[in-house]
Parts: C-alpha cells; structure tokens; sequence
C-alpha cells in the first residue's frame, strides 16, 4: 500500500441515475447523472475525474465535465472495452455509482491573465472542454483563447455544436479543426494536430499550451511546442488514462515517487521531467 494513500477519500459509491445520454460520436456517448432528489453528489474541478461503476461489470476512471451550476455530473466515454461497451449499452433511467472526485484539476488560478492554447484529439477535448468551459464562464480573466482539435474523420470529432456554432461566437476566441484524411464533403483542414499546431504558430509570448490526446499525439505535439519555443513552464498536460483506484492504494499508477491519482493527473512539462521517462 502507498503511503500516500488519501484516506479521507469516500470509498463507497454514491447511486445516481441516467438522465440522459448523447451521441457524441460512433462510439463515444455523454452521460448525464445526477441524484434521484436531483444535484450532485460532489462537485468537480476542471480536470478532475471520478470513478463510475456499473454492477457487476466493475467499474473505471472518467474524466467529469466541470460545470458551475453543479446540477449533473457528465462523462465522455469512448466504448474500448468491456465496461465501456456495457455502459454504452445502457438507457436513461439506469442506475450507477459514482465516487470522487480524483486528482489535483488544471491550475485555473496560475493562468488567469495568459492567452490560453488547447490542443486536443479525439476524446482528450473531453478533459479540455473543462477548461475551456471555465474559461469562457470566467471569460474576463484569461487572454485570447485558441483551440486545435483533431480526429479520425468528421464523424470522429466530439462536441460539433461546440466546436463549430458556439465556441467560435465568443470574443477573442479562435478554434481551428483537423482530420487526419480527406474525405467527401468535409472542405476544412486535413492533416495531423501537431503539423497544424506549427502551421498555425501561435506567439508563446504570454501564453500557456494545455494539451491532451493519444499518447503519439502528445509526443509529437511537445516537440512541435518545444520548437516554436515554448519553455517547459508553459506546457500543461493530464496523464488521466493512466489513473487506476483514485486513491493511491493500488500503486499502478506511479512514475517514480510519484502517484498520478494523488500528485496528478495533470502536470507541467516541467514538473514531468523531473520524473523517469515513463509517461
């Protein structure tokens, strides 16, 4: 057992209900759940995640969308296994547990007065859209925001009414989307998010980078930020898929003496390199 463990942390799942469910894309859903009295059992920073299970599946770690309004806790998930090929299988009105919520969120405080530069693909907009979300809602502390995001394909990209009607319609904002290949009726830009990140070359002066996406992805985008000259302090990243019990009792999520549930899950590249090349 880690000596970090937080055992202050509830253990025991609280049941809420399905209220509704979206397709966000062929194979990823939104879930919105909330009490049966209604609210939230707890409230979520941006970036933090929280454990859903489904009896007698099991269950797994999810990223939760911030919301001020706390009136539902909402997750992203991709079908890729056997608890997420279950859950998307479910219908409104379904039961489930959830506990939390895990991890340290992004430091929304640190960055207020910068330009913000998200970038994202496929499912890692999830973790983001948080902090976009918190952003516009606190629109008067950040700078200009811009967004990369890419996917697959058209019908891979998540949050289209976001990305391409609402988002785009706030002041100071840019949002710039991708597919990896052409394809018929899609007229925007194709090509890989970290090509494009450079081909867009946004001043780092003032600005902070947050990204989150396929680990490949990730790699690739470091090095592009890294050569546009961006410093170690201004590149902020969540290592959420590697997040396992949320309490740092398993110890499967550790690198080095670090445990991603509890020191985690999201980082600066700076703060990442102090640790052994694990992530």
């Amino acid at each position: 057992m880690s000596d970090k463990c937080s055992c202050e942390q509830p253990l025991v799942p609280t049941v809420v209900e399905v209220v509704d469910i979206k397709d966000e894309t062929p194979d990823v859903k939104s879930f919105y759940c909330r009490l049966s009295e209604g609210g939230v059992p707890f409230n979520v920073a941006p970036g933090q995640c929280a454990m859903v299970s489904y009896l007698p599946v099991g269950e797994g770690m999810f990223s939760c969308t911030w919301q001020e309004e706390q009136e539902y806790l909402q997750f992203a998930i991709k079908k890729v296994g056997l608890l997420t090929d279950e859950l998307h299988a479910i219908e409104v009105g379904q039961k489930l547990g959830v506990r939390g919520p895990y991890g340290n969120g992004f430091p929304v405080e640190e960055c207020k007065g910068k330009d913000m530069l998200f970038i994202a693909g496929g499912i890692g907009l999830a973790p983001l859209r948080s902090f976009i979300k918190y952003c516009f809602k606190h629109r008067e502390d950040y700078g200009k925001i811009t967004i990369v995001y890419g996917s697959r394909s058209y019908a891979d990209l998540c949050f289209k009414e976001e990305l391409f009607n609402e988002w785009p319609a706030i002041k100071d904002t840019q949002v710039y989307v991708t597919i990896d290949n052409p394809e018929e009726g899609w007229d925007g830009h194709v090509g890989f998010v970290p090509a494009y990140v450079e081909e867009i070359n946004p001043n780092p002066q003032g600005l902070i980078a947050v990204t989150c996406g396929p680990p490949i992805m990730i790699k690739f985008v470091l090095q592009s930020l890294e050569k546009m000259g961006y410093t170690d302090d201004q590149v902020i990243t969540t290592l959420e898929m590697r997040m396992k019990c949320g309490i740092g009792k398993c110890g499967r999520c550790n690198i080095g003496s670090e445990y991603i549930c509890l020191d985690g899950p999201v980082f600066t590249l700076a703060q990442l390199k102090q640790l052994p090349q694990e992530w």
